[in-house]
């Protein structure tokens, strides 16, 4: 199947970026280097995984992001080393992997090792939300054997895991912000060994979520970044989008734990189309999208990182039907039947 450009969503919007940044010709390169998409996998009427690597080739996407090893969607990835995945370790793994060395290995000669030479592995993410958790101490000893397994080798592969922002027990205002105290005991940890590794925390930011659940008092053009005037003052910071302000908290609340300057990546972001009302329309969708590809494109930091761009994966690549019903399945920026966008930003 032939993808026209013009009938998809990031190839209309990142050719609208490349004229309007003051002619400046690494806008394109900015916007495929630091956005990526999250592909999901969780519906019965989703294209076949060599249609959607197309897809993605077709509107300029270099990062992907996979929840598991999925052998459909890596031998799809085959000779497409221009774009790079991150691939997740299943939560229910975790224990097996976290008391044996050896299974680590033999996970990775199953799950990894047959694409190294052909794929482009680029982070290995352990535990999607498990910390703070029951499973939660399982993530660090898992991320040492994998990262002593890769140094090993010398493979370019990056170890990590994805939390939300569910481990800061206060986050208003940014500067305030603080780790639960199990958060602080399980990913505490993980934080001081990514430091020492040099390797990005990913974390999940949806200001959908304290949108919805505070309409009334939460100003929309806040949570969508449709403001440019402050809303929040926090000492001499100023924030004018909720997005910026979340991230902040957590870069306060790691910090707190003597972590600094330890890299973010979002690795999901993004507002639903539909399932809640008026809260939810294709419109909103498209702004609060749209925008958060200007935030990443222009490579303006947040008040606290000013000099720091931001990079993130868009949730998500199709609209998903065997998740919960309501907005768990219209995160998608496609339709899965016909890989059309369900809406345009112009």
């Amino acid at each position: 199947m032939h993808y026209s450009p013009k009938k998809h969503l990031f190839s209309f919007f990142l050719l609208y970026i490349v004229m309007t940044l003051n002619n400046n010709n690494s806008g394109f390169v900015a916007a495929t280097n630091n956005i990526g998409l999250n592909y999901g996998l969780l519906g019965d009427n989703l294209p076949s995984p060599p249609e959607v690597i197309n897809l993605y080739k077709s509107i300029g996407i270099t990062k992907i992001r996979i929840f598991d090893p999925n052998t459909d969607v890596l031998n799809a990835l085959r000779g497409h080393t221009d774009i790079a995945v991150t691939v997740g370790v299943k939560d229910q793994d975790l224990a097996a992997l976290a008391a044996s060395e050896e299974a680590v290995k033999a996970w990775f000669a199953t799950n990894i090792e047959p694409y190294l030479a052909d794929a482009n592995i680029a982070f290995i993410t352990v535990g999607n939300e498990v910390i703070p958790g029951p499973i939660g101490p399982q993530v660090l000893p898992v991320m040492q054997s994998l990262t002593s397994l890769v140094k090993s080798r010398n493979l370019p592969i990056s170890i990590s895991t994805v939390v939300a922002m569910s481990n800061l027990g206060q986050s208003y205002p940014p500067s305030a912000s603080m780790f639960t105290s199990q958060a602080s005991e399980q990913l505490t940890p993980v934080l001081k060994f990514l430091s020492q590794t040099n390797t990005p925390i990913l974390v999940n930011i949806y200001p959908y979520f304290p949108y919805a659940s505070d309409p009334m008092n939460i100003r929309l053009d806040y949570a969508i970044f449709n403001n440019e005037a402050v809303v929040l003052q926090d000492g001499p910071l100023g924030y004018s989008n909720m997005f910026d302000a979340m991230f902040d908290s957590f870069v306060w609340a790691m910090e707190k734990e003597g972590v600094s300057d330890l890299p973010m990546v979002v690795s999901e972001t993004g507002w639903p189309s539909a399932g809640n009302g008026d809260l939810t329309t294709p419109d909103i969708a498209a702004t609060y999208n749209g925008n958060f590809v200007k935030h990443v494109v222009s490579g303006r930091g947040t008040p606290k990182r000013p000099n720091n761009g931001v990079q993130g994966f868009l949730f998500a690549t199709f609209n998903e039907n065997q998740k919960p019903p309501g907005t768990e399945q219209n995160f998608g920026l496609y339709n899965p039947s016909d890989m059309q966008p369900i809406y345009k930003l112009f």
